[in-house]
């Protein structure tokens, strides 16, 4: 960014000068929450609207995470499909070996039911016939696994399947599946999906409907529980993603290999409410010190006791000549805990325009509602079919 002339420039130095001092100055001291652990190989507890992690173990570890894998195939497929297709199972999903919803060789299913049977009874038939159906191939899919764990920072995960078995190379860790979980349960379908106790779904093969119930037993066991998912193999052993919502707050709790998963779960997750409350701190409509400015959206943290005098504010004017200036921001409000940027919100003027349009959620999936309207899924699966199979949807 270039720099700020005459009054902004003036106001920028003392801006900075003004955050410069507060940093210095000793900060109060804070009840500390108690310490906590859990009999799991790696865990994670993360807040799902800030993506704030308030508690790791081991959680940047690279290990197994069995079907947990299942968390990315189904956000993946959820953005780059039409819930309404159908699903066709082939030769590689029928019979697939593990759990499963015993998916006949050349039944046709909604991609919307499919999912519930993936999320619900982990059918890794489900995720195979999927995995082809979306991506052109498992080769293709996994691709796109892979892209969607890069556009979120998972560095360190690599997917080479999309139901979880094991397989040399194919690993995450337990803050990169907290990352995960928190951006896929920002997705309203697979919100309600992974909430779901019991589906029912057409079966075309017999007189009765299939009728999944969802093995995650944290919805009968924990209040407020809303999520996600189990996972088990001989060498990953047991595996969990379970989130909860109180209040308004969402957390999301990871334990890789776990003895004693749905007990550990329960305690991270009280711990995580109790200690790390959600906390207003701007508003929008907020005036800024300065010119006339207002913060353009609310913003709101997980917070420990104390945690709150840690905070610093800063505030970034922007430069005339920028295209964000033309489009009427003035600057950015950026947030600081402990040294960290939590936060950068724009700034208008007081009564412009702009400001007055409604605030906005963090994530939106725009990308995916684009593709949709431009008809880009069968495109898009049939150029993946070409790139790792090397023949078209006819040949």
């Amino acid at each position: 960014m270039k720099p700020a002339f005459g009054f902004k420039a003036l106001f920028a130095g003392i801006a900075a000068a003004a955050v410069g001092l507060a940093s210095f100055a000793p900060a109060p001291a804070r009840a500390v929450p108690p310490p906590i652990s859990s009999h799991a190989a790696a865990s994670s507890v993360i807040d799902v609207k800030s993506g704030r992690i308030v508690f790791q173990e081991n959680g940047d570890e690279r290990m197994r995470i069995a079907s947990l894998t299942k968390v990315m195939t189904a956000i993946v497929a959820i953005e780059n499909a039409e819930l309404t297709e159908i699903v066709k199972v082939g030769p590689g999903a029928y019979g697939k070996e593990g759990s499963s919803i015993y998916l006949h060789l050349g039944e046709e299913m909604t991609l919307h039911n499919m999912l519930y049977g993936l999320m619900l009874r982990s059918g890794n038939d489900a995720a195979t016939a999927i995995a082809e159906h979306v991506g052109g191939s498992l080769e293709g899919f996994v691709f796109l696994m892979n892209e969607k764990a890069r556009e979120l920072g998972m560095k360190n995960s690599s997917f080479k399947n999309p139901h979880g078995l094991d397989e040399e190379g194919h690993y995450s860790s337990a803050n990169d599946m907290a990352v995960l979980s928190a951006y896929a349960l920002r997705n309203p379908t697979f919100q309600e999906i992974v909430k779901t106790k019991v589906k029912k779904a057409p079966n075309p093969n017999e007189e009765w409907d299939y009728r999944w119930t969802n093995k995650n037993k944290m919805l009968s066991m924990y209040e407020g529980a809303d999520g996600v998912k189990t996972g088990y193999t001989t060498l990953a052993r047991r595996t969990l993603i379970s989130s909860a919502t109180r209040g308004g707050q969402q957390f999301a709790v990871v334990t890789l290999n776990d003895g004693d998963d749905w007990n550990d779960h329960k305690r991270l997750l009280d711990y995580a409410f109790q200690y790390y409350p959600s906390t207003q701190i701007v508003r929008s409509g907020e005036r800024v010190e300065g010119p006339n400015l207002v913060v353009a959206r609310s913003f709101e943290y997980p917070l420990a006791e104390g945690e709150a005098a840690e905070l610093r504010k800063r505030v970034v004017l922007e430069d005339e000549t920028t295209t964000g200036y033309r489009l009427g921001e003035r600057g950015k409000l950026e947030l600081y805990l402990k040294g960290q940027r939590i936060a950068s919100l724009p700034l208008y003027e007081d009564g412009s325009t702009r400001f007055k349009v409604q605030e906005q959620t963090t994530f939106r999936f725009t990308k995916y509602e684009e593709r949709q309207a431009a008809g880009f899924g069968d495109i898009f699966r049939s150029m993946l079919r070409v790139l790792f199979t090397g023949e078209s949807k006819e040949g």
